[in-house]
């Protein structure tokens, strides 16, 4: 396998992973997985009746092809409003193998 891969991570409020896919598909991602998940920054943490609430948050991951990572990243940034304290973080990290791909090595072989 010749392609390099990004793993593509971005970790926002719940509600914005739709926001972060359309940011992402206009820069050429072609999909992603959505998690659930839920912070555990103490300050975060909001206190209602004695009762400690945990915002909620949402991880979209992204393996895309390592010259659209850049683009990808870029486009989410602005449009997900990640430069705003609190609204979420995106990062990526190296992939060395892959597996199940063949349907996106079809396509850029068939020049799609």
């Amino acid at each position: 396998m010749d392609k390099k891969y990004e793993l593509i991570f971005c970790i926002v409020n719940s509600g914005y992973s739709g926001i972060v896919m359309d940011a992402a598909r206009s820069a050429g991602a072609t999909g992603g997985t959505l998690m659930r998940g839920r912070g555990s920054a103490g300050k975060e943490a909001e206190e209602f009746f004695h009762i400690q609430i945990e915002p909620e948050k949402e991880i979209v991951m992204i393996l895309a092809p390592e010259e659209i990572k850049d683009a990808i990243m870029s486009s989410v940034y602005k449009e997900a409003g990640l430069s705003s304290a609190g609204q979420g973080i995106i990062f990526s990290l190296p992939v060395t193998r892959t597996a199940g791909l063949a349907r996106i090595h079809k396509e850029e072989t068939d020049g799609k």
